[in-house]
């Protein structure tokens, strides 16, 4: 019994950590286009041109965009409610613990959004993770309603919203290119100063972290967190290879729906309506899919055995995220090789692919040595004193 029990574990860890490793490629390849160009002022559909770059982008656009950081996200109300479960279980406080772990993501955060990239999503799971904490009382089930019912209803009637704005006034919901800012960011990027890259980033992270965008966000990541949580005290993930025909339909229910929603803007109107629609439902929905076929494989030996790599780079999930962002800015900016605004979206494709086997390898040999990454050593003796094992 107690090796059956050693089995499941392990599988359980590994499925997780796969998860969190192939999230980490999506993200990459969707930072990688605002490493490289200035992503936040562009129209998409129409700043690569007719080029290879157009192919290239609808694969990112469909398959990756607004896919992969749901599942990040998921995960992280997972293992904040398995946190949970651990005090309550060994009867210690859990929320000085939450609150001294939230706060030293927020400066992890805060010091990769000022001093490297302004694309951060660290302070944002930060600040919501205080709200997900207020719910962790709540049953498993409940969660995993709540979360649902608040992933549904505000995204449908956002959508129904944005679809009558279209309708009404089609200049409303339309994507145009912001010459000045653009000009501003590939100067800056490419070759200004590191002082004028540092205006730049923060006028960046201003722009898309105005109250209305933050409030848009913390809407979208909150139910995805309580999804996570509720999968976590259902303990859903351990119990996969009992679920499989449940697993299965989920896949098959949401592939479908995902790929409907998230190909709308090309076989309707490419606007920013179609685009919301796109990355807020079609977008989670392609994430159940891709993380219910993850949890399939990772029931069958010899598939647990392929993902290994990947889930190796999912342990340091967080050092390798945070170590993306200082090679993308490093390659890019004028403090490095200076290629901003010089790079086509195919090559940015590979330049991603191509670090992210790196970082594979890097990680299976420092997971070799050592238990845990180095900024996730940092994160737990930060939360935990020196006293942490």
């Amino acid at each position: 019994m107690r090796e059956v029990q050693s089995v499941k574990q392990q599988n359980r860890i590994q499925s997780l950590d796969v998860m969190r490793g192939f999230s980490l490629i999506g993200i990459f390849i969707v930072n990688m286009m605002a490493f490289h160009s200035p992503i936040y002022y562009y129209d998409p559909y129409s700043w690569w041109g007719n080029s290879i770059d157009q192919p290239v982008y609808w694969w990112i656009d469909v398959f990756v965009q607004a896919s992969f950081y749901p599942i990040f996200t998921i995960l992280f109300g997972y293992g904040l409610a398995l946190q949970y479960r651990n005090h309550k279980e060994k009867g210690t406080a859990f929320y000085p613990f939450a609150l001294k772990r939230l706060g030293v993501l927020l400066i992890i955060g805060a010091l990769h959004a000022f001093i490297i990239w302004s694309g951060d999503i660290l302070i944002s799971y930060a600040v919501v993770g205080l709200l997900l904490i207020l719910l962790l009382q709540l049953e498993g089930k409940l969660l995993l309603l709540v979360g649902f019912l608040l992933f549904l209803v505000p995204q449908v009637l956002m959508s129904a919203i944005f679809i009558l704005a279209s309708f009404a006034d089609p200049t409303s919901v339309t994507y145009f290119n912001a010459v000045q800012e653009i000009q501003s960011s590939i100067e800056a990027y490419g070759s200004g100063t590191y002082s004028e890259i540092f205006s730049q980033r923060l006028n960046d992270w201003l722009y898309a972290n105005n109250p209305a965008s933050f409030v848009s966000l913390a809407i979208a990541l909150l139910p995805l967190m309580m999804i996570g949580a509720g999968i976590s005290k259902l303990k859903l993930l351990e119990k996969a290879a009992e679920k499989k025909k449940i697993l299965m339909i989920i896949v098959v229910l949401t592939l479908p729906a995902a790929l409907v929603l998230k190909t709308s803007p090309y076989w309707m109107e490419e606007n920013l309506a179609y685009s919301f629609i796109q990355d807020f439902v079609g977008g989670p929905l392609l994430a159940f899919s891709y993380m219910g076929v993850i949890a399939l494989l990772t029931t069958m030996p010899k598939a647990a055995k392929w993902l290994r790599p990947l889930g190796q780079a999912g342990r340091m999930s967080l050092t390798n995220y945070l170590m993306q962002s200082v090679a993308g800015t490093l390659i890019f900016y004028s403090y490095g090789l200076g290629l901003y605004g010089e790079v086509s979206l195919l090559n940015g494709l590979y330049i991603a692919l191509g670090l992210f086997v790196i970082q594979v390898i890097l990680s299976e040999i420092w997971l070799s040595k050592f238990r845990q990454g180095p900024i996730e050593f940092v994160w737990r003796r930060l939360t935990y004193g020196k006293n942490v094992k």
